[in-house]
């Protein structure tokens, strides 16, 4: 539905300097830094103790540093999360917040690129920048989880279908015991799923199933065909075709599999 359309928007940007920074990213993040390449652009998720998500970044390390774009979440806070934990030893000195053009086509298969804020796009590239609402109904329809909702849900990335965001044999790091027995239990207690509704549902509101209650609502979207959006749904009710809204309204469920999910990046 999206056409040729492309992402383009300025994100915060942590830079790390010294040459300790990767061997700190592997502990406070949750990708595995070890064999990572400089310049690739590398998605991880910065955890909470209790493994909740808390942001979504993408890296790109230098030979003695490297660039932390906060793709959703809290900028400052993850800031001061990485300024509390660097020690002397860490080898490692964090430079203010600065700006990063990031572009992206709305599209499986092609990568990010970060740009210069004047560079042009490259030639090869004929799509159009998508509009906030484009943007957002693509997000939602990739089931792409940074939208604010889904941060303030207090869920952890296995629930918000970021699975393959998390290394498990890396070894420790911020959040790690926490997600490492989630995954050995082999089952998350919640998942983020699509919807539909002719109804105009609010972000928080509460999803049942015979009165019970069944989800909450992460992310809405009006659009002409109705409005849309996301929901973290108790894993009970996960094969529903349909649950109630807060006001008696029908939800249709449209999940999305994992498998169809493309990469943020």
């Amino acid at each position: 539905m999206t056409g040729a359309l492309h992402w383009d928007s300025a994100f915060p940007l942590l830079r790390l300097e010294g040459e300790g920074t990767r061997n700190f990213l592997q502990g406070q993040t949750s990708a595995d830094m070890t064999d990572t390449p400089e310049g690739a652009l590398v998605q991880t998720c910065w955890l909470s103790a209790t493994g909740r998500l808390r942001a979504l970044l993408e890296v790109r390390l230098r030979a003695n540093g490297a660039d932390v774009l906060v793709l959703a979440g809290d900028a400052t806070a993850v800031a001061k999360g990485f300024d509390q934990v660097i020690f002397p030893a860490d080898r490692v000195r964090l430079q203010p917040i600065t700006e990063q053009r990031r572009v992206q086509p709305l599209s499986k298969t092609i990568t990010a690129l970060w740009l210069d804020h004047d560079s042009p796009l490259p030639p090869s590239w004929t799509s159009n920048p998508a509009d906030s609402k484009q943007l957002e109904r693509w997000r939602i329809e990739q089931r792409l989880a940074f939208g604010a909702g889904e941060l303030n849900a207090d869920a952890n990335p296995f629930e918000l279908g970021l699975t393959d965001l998390v290394s498990l044999s890396k070894g420790c790091f911020l959040g790690q015991e926490t997600v490492a027995k989630l995954a050995n239990l082999g089952g998350t207690k919640q998942e983020l799923r699509g919807w539909i509704c002719n109804h105009v549902p609010s972000v928080g509101d509460t999803l049942r199933a015979n009165g019970e209650r069944a989800g909450t609502i992460t992310s809405v979207l009006d659009t002409p065909e109705g409005s849309i959006g996301l929901a973290l749904v108790r894993r009970l009710h996960l094969g529903a075709e349909t649950l109630d809204g807060s006001d008696g309204q029908t939800v249709h469920m449209n999940p999305l599999p994992a498998d169809q999910r493309p990469a943020v990046g």
